[in-house]
């Protein structure tokens, strides 16, 4: 048995459902057929008796509703009615109560039937040289008569008939069988052949890389077409996630290349002569300083987007008062770069909630606004706005700026991205920042979107869930 299990487990599905459909269909039929031919046999044995007796009892009644005397030459007169009523196969005789023989009628029967005695009573069935017999025996009483009626018929008709239903019987079933398995194998092909196609799918992947793909049927909407569609979903993920990782590497090792070299530089500079000349000690020593403060704050963006990515960011469920922290910020702003004019335009008609920590809302606004700020060119205005839309806060920074081409729009967010990379290393930027923002405000079920004009102005436009107060008069 053990080894069976063994061996089954070992099977691909194909045969294990091909085996067990076609096992499970063999004891079905088995027990179907069994009480199917056991009902026709006992239906068919059941009509022989019926008849038997039947013909017994017009045989009697005929003896005993006779008008006239019935005696024993009357008995021996009857074989001309005992003729008509017998059957073929079949032996019909009258004996005395001693045991004599007076009439005897039979059709296909051997000579020893007519002679060899009957010892049972009433309904019978005996084998006689390998046949089937059933015998009937009844007392037949008249006013000068006293004997037996003895009825014995051939059942071979009786057993032809079983045996060809036997055979028809358990053929069907063989052939039933036999089909279920190639019906099993059928069925097994076309159920396994998705799980086929995505097995081949994984084995190109592992070979080829991510571009592969499940062939579909867009008829089929089944749970394997399900299956499908989940593992292409999942392998479209995959594939951007690789991409973004392979991105992210690659402007990581771009962006860390050029201070390194700098640095690289500077060193390779004063290791020469530039150590013994102080003028150009102090300005490499503050250049690399300038350069190690750019890689600090690098690795700090790239270890704070990591952890945002990787859904690590502790997400509050307070409320906080949007309004105050917005204050906070331009009011640090306005300390960090007096020269800039800070206009904070609040169009909020009633106090307003926002669901996002205020650590995170000040962080995001500090990215927004340090971005404004960095990509301002000749003005020196920023706008920050806030207002409800659809019962939702929104913030807008504004800037009136260098602006953004509408066909970088949508890139403004992505790791590492500036519109003017060489102004941007100019004026500190790491490219990190919008990505940073972005992510922080998904995570809140939050949205954020650019809007520009090139060479005129760029917003910045936050929304997030709020809970906002009616004003009582």
């Amino acid at each position: 048995m053990n080894r069976f299990q063994r061996y089954m487990k070992q099977l691909p599905i194909r045969w294990k459902i091909t085996i067990w459909s076609s096992l499970v269909l063999f004891v079905l039929f088995i027990a179907y057929n069994s009480v199917q031919y056991y009902v026709m046999r006992t239906w068919m044995i059941e009509q022989e008796e019926r008849n038997i007796q039947e013909k017994m009892k017009e045989i009697q009644a005929y003896f005993s509703e006779q008008p006239f005397f019935v005696g024993r030459s009357e008995i021996i007169n009857s074989s001309g009615f005992i003729e008509k009523v017998n059957e073929t196969n079949e032996l019909i005789r009258i004996i005395d109560k001693d045991g004599a023989l007076l009439v005897a009628v039979a059709t296909n029967l051997p000579r020893e039937m007519l002679i060899t005695p009957v010892e049972s009573e009433n309904l019978e069935h005996v084998k006689v040289n390998g046949k089937h017999y059933l015998i009937h025996r009844e007392p037949v009483i008249t006013n000068g008569f006293i004997g037996y009626i003895e009825i014995i018929r051939d059942l071979k008709n009786y057993e032809r008939l079983r045996g060809l239903i036997f055979l028809v019987t358990w053929s069907a079933g063989a052939g039933a069988i036999l089909l279920s398995g190639v019906g099993g194998m059928l069925i097994a092909k076309q159920l396994l052949a998705p799980i086929q196609a995505l097995t081949d799918t994984m084995k190109r992947i592992k070979m080829r890389g991510f571009k592969e793909r499940v062939p579909q049927d867009k008829n089929q909407k089944d749970e394997i077409a399900d299956l499908s569609n989940v593992f292409n979903e999942m392998m479209d993920d995959v594939e951007m996630s690789f991409q973004k990782q392979k991105q992210f590497v690659e402007d990581a090792s771009h962006e860390l290349r050029t201070p390194i070299s700098i640095l690289e530089g500077h060193l390779k500079l004063l290791n020469r002569w530039g150590k013994n000349d102080p003028e150009v000690l102090e300005e490499s020593l503050k250049a690399s300083q300038q350069e190690v403060e750019r890689l600090k704050m690098l690795v700090y963006e790239l270890l704070e987007l990591t952890r945002l990515e990787s859904d690590r960011l502790e997400v509050v469920e307070d409320l906080t008062e949007p309004v105050s922290v917005v204050e906070d910020v331009i009011k640090k702003f306005t300390l960090l770069h007096p020269d800039f004019t800070f206009s904070f335009i609040n169009q909020l008609q009633e106090p307003a909630k926002v669901a996002i920590a205020e650590r995170h809302l000040e962080q995001v606004l500090i990215i927004l606004i340090d971005n404004a700020v960095k990509y301002s060119s000749q003005s020196s205005k920023v706008e920050v706005i806030t207002d409800k839309n659809d019962n939702q806060f929104t913030v807008s920074i504004k800037d009136y700026g260098i602006g953004v081409p509408q066909e970088d729009l949508q890139k403004i967010f992505d790791r590492f991205y500036r519109v003017d990379k060489a102004r941007s290393r100019e004026k500190g930027g790491q490219g990190l920042g919008l990505s940073i923002a972005k992510r922080m405000v998904d995570n809140y079920n939050g949205s954020i979107v650019a809007d520009s004009v090139e060479g005129e102005w760029t917003m910045i436009t936050v929304t997030l869930n709020g809970v906002f107060e009616v004003n009582e008069t």
